[in-house]
């Protein structure tokens, strides 16, 4: 048997049925039970600081230090 052809019945039976399986366990996985609340907290990552920027960020300097350099 040619090495192409041994890879492609391969792929159509074996690799295929894996692959398959593995979707199967990344949906169950990512649907449990558990990670309800994991999920929910990193969507909301965004709107964590909705009211002020976070504190400590390299954002924007400071007033001091912005009233330092105008003189």
């Amino acid at each position: 048997m040619e090495t192409y052809t041994l890879l492609r019945h391969f792929a159509d039976s074996w690799m295929l049925l894996f692959l398959f399986l593995f979707f199967i366990g990344v949906v169950i996985w990512v649907f449990r039970p558990g990670a309800r609340k994991k999920h929910e907290d990193q969507a909301n990552i965004p709107f964590r600081y909705e009211d002020k920027p976070a504190d400590g960020g390299e954002g924007e300097p400071e007033e001091e230090s912005r009233s330092d350099k105008d003189g």
